[in-house]
């Protein structure tokens, strides 16, 4: 309604309220009215419906994010409950990864494959990983963490079963690529598992999903000292798919991540989540409206660089990079070096160090080794715990590379098998939990419009390192031990530079919703009889 005021007229304003309404009076008077009279006097009537007193005194009004509704809900038994059964995905992983070293070498002497035969076996898993893991994680971006982690592990399971009915080398590649194409979607579970964790429990509590990782390598290596003297390879991959069918049979339970919900425009989904996990911990979600922060624009590579991200972004693919190459290098490295028998030999006419690496199988004892050093996971994971929220993530991703570097160096030498064994351990534990600590950090360090394509894509270069590393452990150590131990060292102390020149330090920081600074509130919960009403009269001539 327009109004327009005359001239020398005196205009003054009146509110008054009711129970439920703030009423606003315009009064206008023209000059020369000594009498009270209805002519020349303007009133303007505005009435705003606010609610009901009741519940504008019991802070209706007051605004959340989801941040703060995490951290108001805690960590309780939905989380545990999560725990378990994002932990059931890494195990599969696990599983799945430790039988490459374990299948290879029985492949080698079972269908007499070279060395370059062999390496392709694992490279070919990795191959499959590096291409789908930035397409499962654009996927988690623009479709939701649930979907994308119930069809990679499905795809896992599927193609894990069929394998072990491969009857020649050509289809054990095929069928192996596609178990690594649905593999590159399991770091997607940390993803969806970071977005329900306050900020105090978000180190410890993804660390400790690197319990679930070595407790799967362990059972794939007791598996396979059962499985492989008796049954052979083709029943321990079928029965390494195990932990991929308890996650099928659950998987109806998994909730989609409220971050992402709220982020794609369904706030109402949202709020219903967060109060399901607040009923399953005996806590409440805060009073007032959820505050949404939306984005259409989700899972572009390259908002990854912009220059906020640019920097970080490559310093994270270099520190992925650096992890796999090591982690399953050593993992190789051990099976190779077992395998031998001893891990050199000195010809006694010359003082030249060779490898001695024919084709044997694995015996009881070489189980028995690959199991201890399988075991030095649980030790890495416990001192990070320790480090990663008292010198913060970068420092603890530095020291795991630099000790995993120092480690290696007395395998330069020749030396006794149980000292091998020894220094792999320690190699192992430092590498494991460098690792561990890049997964809590690069959730940490991007917004939820871009997390699960920065994890993606940093799983990708991670399986750019592990695709490499069966060419330098597997094929480059028969030329020369040295060159390969060379190699491997080099990659760390790389790794430990990049950790400390990362932009940003996330111990203690509230995860990032959004690449846009805008927020765009919108309200959840409207009492009854909250909708604004207005209403007007116009008494000017």
């Amino acid at each position: 309604m327009a109004y327009k005021r005359k001239k020398d007229s005196n205009i003054s304003l009146v509110t008054s309220q009711t129970d439920d309404k703030s009423i606003l009076t315009v009064h206008e008077e023209q000059p020369g009215k000594d009498e009270p009279s209805d002519e020349g006097v303007c009133n303007i009537q505005v009435q705003v419906d606010f609610g009901d007193s009741k519940d504008r005194s019991s802070g209706i009004s007051e605004t959340f994010t989801v941040e703060e509704a995490v951290e108001a809900i805690g960590f309780g038994r939905f989380q545990w409950k999560l725990s378990m059964l994002t932990g059931v995905a890494w195990m599969a992983d696990a599983m799945e990864m430790m039988l490459l070293s374990i299948v290879t070498p029985q492949l080698r002497c079972e269908w007499r494959l070279s060395s370059w035969k062999v390496a392709f076996i694992t490279a070919i898993v990795f191959i499959g990983m590096m291409v789908s893991s930035s397409l499962w994680g654009n996927i988690s971006d623009k479709y939701g963490r649930k979907l994308c982690l119930i069809l990679c592990m499905l795809w896992t399971l599927h193609y894990g079963l069929l394998s072990a009915f491969a009857p020649v080398y050509s289809w054990i590649l095929v069928l192996r690529c596609l178990v690594g194409f649905g593999l590159g979607g399991a770091p997607q579970s940390v993803t969806l598992y970071t977005e329900f964790l306050p900020i105090k429990s978000r180190g410890i509590s993804i660390i400790l999903l690197g319990v679930f990782w070595a407790l799967g390598a362990v059972f794939e290596v007791l598996l396979a000292m059962v499985v492989m003297p008796t049954l052979g390879w083709k029943w321990l991959l079928a029965f390494s798919t195990f932990p991929l069918v308890v996650f099928a049979a659950s998987c109806c339970w998994l909730p989609e991540s409220a971050r992402f919900d709220v982020l794609r425009g369904r706030e109402d989904k949202a709020l219903d989540t967060l109060k399901y996990i607040a009923a399953a911990n005996g806590s409440s979600v805060p009073t007032g409206r959820l505050i949404a922060n939306t984005q259409t624009e989700r899972g572009r590579i390259r908002d990854l660089f912009i220059p906020e991200y640019r920097k970080t972004t490559l310093l994270v693919w270099l520190i992925w990079f650096c992890n796999a190459f090591s982690y399953y290098g050593i993992v190789l490295l051990t099976t190779e070096l077992f395998q031998s028998g001893s891990a050199f030999f000195i010809f006694h006419s010359k003082t030249i160090i060779e490898c001695n690496l024919e084709c044997n199988y694995l015996t009881i004892h070489d189980y028995v080794d690959l199991l201890w050093t399988t075991l030095a996971e649980f030790p890495g994971i416990l001192v990070t715990l320790w480090m990663i929220d008292r010198i913060g993530r970068k420092k603890s991703m530095a020291i795991c590379f630099l000790l995993f570097s120092v480690s290696i160096l007395p395998l330069y030498a020749c030396t006794h098998r149980a000292v091998l064994t020894v220094f792999i351990f320690i190699a192992r534990a430092c590498i494991t939990g460098g690792w561990q600590v890049a997964y809590v950090y690069t959730p940490e360090v991007f917004p939820t419009a871009t997390r699960a394509i920065g994890i993606g894509t940093g799983s990708g270069m991670a399986r750019v390192g592990a695709l490499i590393t069966p060419f330098i452990a597997q094929v480059l150590l028969k030329s020369s031990v040295y060159l390969t131990l060379s190699v491997y060292l080099i990659c760390c102390l790389l790794g430990t530079v990049a950790s400390l020149v990362l932009p940003m330090e996330t111990t203690g920081r509230s995860l990032q919703e959004s690449t846009q600074s805008t927020m765009e509130p919108k309200n959840m919960e409207r009492p009854h009889g909250s909708e604004t009403a207005e209403s007007s009269s116009n008494t000017c001539p």
